[in-house]
């Protein structure tokens, strides 16, 4: 792009194209993990979806949007059934929810994310402690607080809290 006053830079055009490329991942991981019939390839097609878009995210996303990807991550090998990838990613969401202060809905669901992965790997006790530390944060949205109780409520093995 030239240096015409007031036109978007070629770095700026490449963060919007990005930051746009990882929002239609993350929401094509969405519809993926609704998917009743989903298939090997889907399950495939899921997994490198999820890394592509935290990726994205990575380059030219917020520490909001890093801390999703790594949720999203996280929910994704969980629902196939992998513990330990899914506890590798939501041990990840929750250091860097951690380490820049987020708090509110995206540090309770990085305890529903190592609560969900928990109950995956079989602790069942960490996932009923991830699930009390999930309830514990304020979460300030009525619809948020929610879906975070409706998520927690579908965590197998666990009682719940509220």
């Amino acid at each position: 792009m030239g240096g015409v006053a007031g036109s978007m830079t070629d770095q700026d055009q490449t963060g919007t194209d990005e930051r746009g490329l990882a929002a239609r991942l993350f929401n094509g991981v969405w519809e993926l993990l609704g998917k009743e019939d989903r298939t090997v390839e889907d399950d495939d097609r899921m997994v490198h979806m999820a890394h592509a878009s935290r990726y994205h995210w990575g380059q030219a996303g917020t520490d909001v949007n890093r801390s999703r990807g790594e949720w999203q991550c996280s929910r994704v090998y969980a629902v196939l059934g992998r513990a330990e990838p899914a506890l590798h990613h939501a041990r990840r969401g929750l250091e860097i929810c951690q380490a820049n202060g987020l708090a509110d809905w995206d540090l309770a669901f990085a305890y529903e994310s190592l609560a969900r992965a928990s109950a995956v790997g079989g602790d069942q006790a960490a996932a009923r402690a991830y699930t009390e530390q999930a309830l514990a944060v304020d979460v300030a949205e009525d619809e948020d607080r929610e879906l975070l109780h409706s998520d927690l409520a579908t965590i197998p093995g666990q009682p719940r809290f509220w």
